[in-house]
């Protein structure tokens, strides 16, 4: 009896230990999204104001300078959101969290992207309502900020859209794995789950 009941904690360990390897795994399968994410939005970012820093300055037409000063703006916006996103997501990669943080983790990602994606979507809307106006007004200032904004808040729709599709999808792949493996370990103390 004794050497079943050590067998059975050795086995329930184990397994403990292999679920603790797996939420290691979706940990850094977010981080990893995350980061490259903030690389691709801190290249967008750092194209885009010194691109846009050059037209501004080449400018031909007042409409022109007004849409490449509101890009070099985003792009300066952007490089730094990029920034602070990805050095928190860096620094959260060196702790070591619970299942319980790793869910909660991937749950705040997940509600960052969607939340943004509804901002940009207001962003588009600004941005067609300022051309609209510039338009009527005939004002190249609201006209070139319309034009920027519209092709900002586009960028940034697709960019929120698929970053929130693919933690989603990190999100329910760890979601499954933590309904089939009820076991858990947090580095002192071992636990299964019976259902009754």
């Amino acid at each position: 009896m004794k050497k079943l009941l050590t067998l059975l904690l050795v086995v329930i360990g184990l397994q403990a230990f292999a679920q603790n390897d797996s939420l290691k795994y979706y940990n850094k399968l977010r981080i990893n999204t995350t980061s490259n994410g903030m690389e691709i939005l801190g290249a967008w970012g750092l194209v885009n104001t010194g691109g846009s820093a050059l037209g501004w300055a080449n400018s031909a037409t007042p409409q022109s300078r007004y849409f490449y000063q509101m890009n070099t703006i985003w792009g300066g916006v952007d490089f730094l959101t990029a920034l602070l996103g990805y050095t928190g997501t860096k620094n959260l990669s060196n702790k070591n969290l619970s299942a319980a943080e790793i869910v909660k983790q991937q749950e705040r990602i997940e509600k960052i992207f969607k939340i943004n994606s509804y901002f940009d979507i207001a962003y588009l809307g600004a941005g067609a309502y300022l051309t609209i106006a510039g338009n009527s007004r005939n004002s190249d200032q609201m006209k070139g900020y319309g034009e920027s904004v519209l092709l900002q808040g586009g960028f940034l729709l697709i960019f929120d859209g698929l970053m929130y599709k693919a933690e989603k999808g990190n999100g329910t792949r760890l979601r499954h794995f933590l309904e089939k493996h009820p076991i858990t370990f947090n580095g002192r103390q071992v636990g299964i789950i019976f259902e009754m």
